[in-house]
Formats: C-alpha cells, sequence, structure tokens
C-alpha cells in the first residue's frame, strides 16, 4: 500500500505536467507555379502575291534549330491559333453552332472529312488474325487520299497548284504515319496547321471559330475514330497509358473551355457513366472520357488513365482549362521528340538559322530522333534513353477492344493485349 508521501508525490507530478500543445505545421514553401499562357493576338493575314509557295519540311532537326522555333513568331502564331479557337468554344455546347447559318469553307471542310471516311471502305483492312497493331492496309488508304486532295482543295477556294501542294501536306499528316502506321498528338497538331494555313488565305476568318471547334474538330475526331478501329493505328510514342488519352490532345482543351462556367457539371462529374452517357454528345471533353472508358480492355479511370482521374479532383473547369493550356505548351509545342516532325512552308514559315535538309521518312525507324549528316537527316532510336518517342511498338487499345468483342467479351476484366 503506497505511503501518504508517495501519494501526494504523484499529485504533484501529475499538476506539474506540461500541457499537449498540438504541433504547428511547418510553413511550405512557396509554390513555384508557372502562369497560365495567355493567347497572343493573332497576325492579320500575309499578303498571298509575296508568298513562294512551297511543298513543306522538316526544319527542326537539331536542338539549336528546336530553341530557335520556341523564340519565333511561327511559335506565336500557333499558341494564337489553338487559343483563340479555345475561347471561341467556351461556354458553348456543340450543338449551339447553326450548320445551316455556316461559313460555305465550314460546308466544304465537313465534305472533305466525309469523302475521307468514305475512302475506308475503297481500302479494307488486310486479314492480319488477332493482332492489334497496325495494318498495312492503311497505307493504301493514304495513297488514296493523297490522289484526290487537289480536287479538294480547289473546292476550297486556293490560289494555285503550289498552294494546294503547301496546304494538303498538313492534311495527308493529320491522317497518320503511313510508314508506322501510328498516330499521336503531332499528327492532331498537323489538322490544326491545315486549319490555320486556310486561316492564312483568308478562308476562314476569326468568325468561323467556334464552328471550327464545335463542328469541324468533333468531325475529324469521329473520322480518326474510324481509321483507328479499322486499321489498328499505333500510338505514336508508348506514354498514352498514363496521359490523358493514346491518340488527342486538343479535344480535352476545347472541351475543358465548353465547361468553364456550366452550372452542373463538376470535373469530379467525369465519373458518373449516366453524365457521361447524357452529355457526351454536347461536350468535347465529356464525350473524350466516354470513349476512353469505352475503348479500354480494363475498366476504371484510375487504372487506365490515372491523370484524368487526377484532373477530376480540380475544384472548377477553370483550373482544368488553364492546366491544359500548359500542358500544350510543355507535352506537345515543348516536346523536340514531337515537335522534330513538324513541317514548315510559306504559311507556317522556319526562322532564319535553322537548318534546311532531307530527313528520309520511307526509311525512318520506329520512333527516335534526328541524326545530321551534312546535308542528309535520318531518324534514329537511341539506346541509350527512352524519351518520348522511344520507338517502342504499342498495341492499340482501341484494336483490343475490337478484338475483344469480335470474341464476345464486352464487360470484365481482362488482361492487357501486348502480342
Amino acid at each position: 500500500m503506497p505511503s501518504a508521501s508517495g501519494t501526494a508525490l504523484s499529485a504533484e507530478q501529475g499538476n506539474t505536467l506540461p500541457r499537449l500543445i498540438p504541433r504547428k505545421k511547418k510553413a511550405l514553401p512557396p509554390q513555384s507555379s508557372l502562369p497560365s499562357p495567355i493567347t497572343p493576338a493573332l497576325p492579320p493575314s500575309p499578303d498571298i502575291s509575296t508568298l513562294q509557295f512551297t511543298e513543306p519540311i522538316h526544319r527542326i532537326l537539331s536542338p539549336h534549330d528546336y530553341g530557335l522555333f520556341l523564340a519565333s513568331p511561327t511559335y506565336s502564331l500557333i499558341l494564337s491559333f489553338v487559343f483563340s479557337l479555345c475561347e471561341a468554344a467556351a461556354d458553348r455546347k456543340i450543338s449551339s453552332v447553326d450548320l445551316t447559318s455556316a461559313h460555305p469553307s465550314i460546308h466544304h471542310i465537313l465534305s472533305i472529312l466525309d469523302s475521307i471516311e468514305e475512302t475506308i471502305k475503297v481500302c479494307p483492312p488486310t486479314d492480319q488474325g488477332s493482332s492489334r497493331f497496325g495494318n498495312p492496309a492503311f497505307r493504301d488508304f493514304i495513297d488514296s487520299i493523297t490522289t484526290r486532295t487537289h480536287g479538294w482543295h480547289l473546292d476550297l477556294g486556293l490560289p494555285n497548284d503550289s498552294s494546294i501542294v503547301e496546304v494538303s501536306t498538313y492534311l495527308h499528316h493529320s491522317l497518320g504515319n503511313r510508314a508506322r502506321i501510328d498516330y499521336g498528338s503531332g499528327h492532331e497538331l498537323n489538322f490544326v496547321i491545315w486549319l490555320l494555313c486556310l486561316n492564312r488565305l483568308s478562308l476562314l476568318s476569326s468568325s468561323t471559330f467556334s464552328a471550327l471547334s464545335l463542328l469541324v474538330f468533333p468531325r475529324y475526331i469521329k473520322l480518326l475514330r474510324k481509321l483507328q478501329s479499322t486499321y489498328y493505328l499505333e500510338p505514336a510514342g508508348s506514354h498514352g497509358v498514363w496521359g490523358l488519352d493514346d491518340y488527342h490532345f486538343i479535344p480535352f482543351l476545347f472541351g475543358a473551355s465548353q465547361l468553364l462556367h456550366h452550372p452542373y457539371i463538376r470535373p469530379l462529374s467525369i465519373h458518373s457513366e449516366f453524365l457521361l452517357e447524357e452529355e457526351g454528345d454536347e461536350y468535347l471533353y465529356i464525350d473524350m472520357v466516354r470513349f476512353t472508358m469505352a475503348s479500354k480492355t480494363v475498366k476504371g479511370l484510375k487504372w487506365t488513365q490515372p491523370m484524368l482521374d487526377d484532373i477530376s479532383g480540380a475544384k472548377n473547369w477553370g483550373k482544368v482549362e488553364q492546366g491544359m493550356r500548359k500542358m500544350f505548351v510543355k507535352e506537345v509545342l515543348g516536346k523536340l521528340p514531337v515537335m522534330q516532325h513538324f513541317l514548315f512552308g510559306s504559311l507556317v514559315p522556319a526562322v532564319q538559322g535553322m537548318s534546311i535538309g532531307m530527313v528520309d521518312e520511307g526509311d525512318e525507324e520506329e520512333g527516335g530522333e534526328i541524326a545530321v549528316l551534312e546535308n542528309r537527316h535520318k531518324r534514329f532510336h537511341r539506346k541509350d534513353t527512352s524519351g518520348d518517342c522511344c520507338g517502342i511498338k504499342v498495341p492499340s487499345a482501341v484494336a483490343a477492344a475490337q478484338e475483344a468483342m469480335k470474341r464476345g467479351h464486352r464487360d470484365g476484366f481482362r488482361k492487357v493485349p501486348f502480342d
């Protein structure tokens, strides 16, 4: 039994124990957040009489060339056009654009895209078993398209044959790579540059921008989905699985702008299958999420598109739209492996000091970078790195879904299909 003195001592100790005070959180260092890129002013169209039209060629053949491009008026021109199209889609549904009253050039462009899709019927895919890599019949499709583009551009109102050669090159490259049978954000950018060339020729004024964003671009995406599912176009690069999408970027930029001040659709709403089905036809961002969920062989954005899953936690669409602008600058225009494929002509010119040379696209290895050998340039795969254009063949996720449907496996967990 404790003594009285021991009890008093224990009480005294209890009275002298320090108070428990919550630990203060350490002040976090200021975050170095880059500001959202602004929209540069779109320069006036050039005087066509002063231009010397030429077939576009590669001019970014070294890091030095790339640095010159990033500081050039052409870089600013591309930003201005893309972000202007983005702003033209702000707070607008797709159905808000009246096709019947659209500019004649819009109707011509939509007709061209319809004709391209019709060409698929005369170039059916070859039988390649259950392989989910690119189908060789895609090359026949591209060859067929190149024989028809002259007439299409005459109908658009291009001034002469040399201008058609220059502008049509971007349309050809917007459908994918003939040699590698793949498609990625660089090819998507070529479609934007094709529209930019038509703008520079005064065939698409700023009054058509909302129709370009909400009528033409969705039609282009629909066409590319048809090409992807028919010819099993491989993703150009191997980062789609943890990026936004295996193939596209621009629809997410335009789509975030569409939803900027939407009364009830929030970034987190993309996890609602009901909302995806109800609103996917009106909003590009919602449509892209809906399609990517339907085309993956594994259920759940957190597994197939973790970046989309992370973005859904944003406070509002303004944050998403600003992030998409930064991503376009950093992940598309800011990636040498993407921009080394970019083509320069008279309407989208290179600047003085950039290399001039021939790139052997026909002999191009899978992916790779450019080696400069005097006046001849060839792409090669660097063995000491695994960059954004690493050359690893990646089977099409769309193809995997198509093959699964052929076998009757429409739902449930399935392994990621690597042949």
